[in-house]
């Protein structure tokens, strides 16, 4: 199944090079699969994977290893972001 895999801010940089600018890719993934699976090819550090939302809405961290993605959600994820 399809789904859109996006990475803001650093890590950007765990995209593959030609989608870096977009921020985003569409990925093939396994029915069923999880948060965790997804992300887990592309190495990010856990301590960077902070805020997570699928199709807007916010996943906690003890959900993210159990609910599975459906056909064409969009996983989005940002690293803490501290400011002033």
């Amino acid at each position: 199944m399809k789904i859109t895999f996006k990475l803001f801010a650093s890590l950007t940089d765990f995209l593959p090079l030609q989608h870096r600018t977009a921020n985003q890719v569409s990925l093939e993934v396994a029915p069923g699969s999880t948060i965790l699976q997804v992300i887990e090819p592309f190495g990010l550090p856990e301590k960077m994977v902070h805020l997570v939302l699928i199709n807007g809405r916010y996943i906690a961290p003890e959900d993210r290893a159990t609910l599975a993605l459906q056909p064409d959600d969009v996983l989005a994820i940002w690293p803490p972001i501290a400011g002033g």
